[in-house]
């Protein structure tokens, strides 16, 4: 468990340094250079998300259960699944869509989170996905007060076509997820 709150403290931690000090950032960007900062940011980033995995791995094995969820929990989760891919991608692809929700990833993991804490009930689930909503709901609070430069995400240039591919390759990735990658990846189908 410990690593598990290590990763989600490593990971939302470099993702909230924006969030809390966005001075420092600046001052280090400028300090170290645009690479080396970001090189750092994936470095942790990724040991971070490695603790998460293990760290939840691990916590399955022998699982403490906060809360049974119903069993119509789980198809309200599949359900609001379905519009986690393609918000993903809007981010990326400016249209409708982005616009709509303004920030389309932070939308996706606080829909992502809810969904899975509705379905899953220990204690893993509860710091993992809990985390990441917290995260996300402070995060989109704090992007009332940012400089907009430090929000902007790159993209594709703005084309009436974006909400169309972003609907259509997010509906196939939700379908890939539902009958086969989250298996691969998790050991555990979403349709059990």
């Amino acid at each position: 468990m410990l690593e598990l709150i290590a990763g989600l403290l490593l990971l939302l931690g470099t993702h909230s340094i924006v969030i809390v000090r966005p001075e420092w950032r600046r001052q280090a960007v400028a300090r170290w250079g645009e690479p080396q900062w970001k090189l750092a940011y994936a470095l942790l980033s990724l040991l971070g998300l490695w603790l998460i995995v293990q760290g939840y791995a691990a916590a399955r094995i022998n699982p403490v259960v906060l809360y049974h969820p119903p069993v119509w929990s789980r198809h309200l989760m599949l359900l609001l699944m379905v519009p986690v891919f393609t918000l993903l991608l809007a981010t990326y692809l400016p249209g409708r869509i982005q616009h709509a929700t303004k920030h389309p990833m932070l939308v996706a993991v606080k829909i992502w989170a809810l969904a899975h804490l509705m379905a899953n009930g220990t204690l893993a689930d509860v710091l993992l996905f809990g985390g990441f909503l917290a995260w996300a709901v402070a995060d989109r609070i704090s992007l009332k007060r940012r400089d907009p430069g430090v929000v902007s995400v790159p993209g594709a240039p703005p084309s009436p076509w974006n909400d169309r591919i972003a609907i259509l390759v997010g509906l196939l990735l939700y379908l890939v997820f539902l009958f086969w990658a989250h298996y691969w990846l998790f050991g555990r189908s979403p349709l059990e």
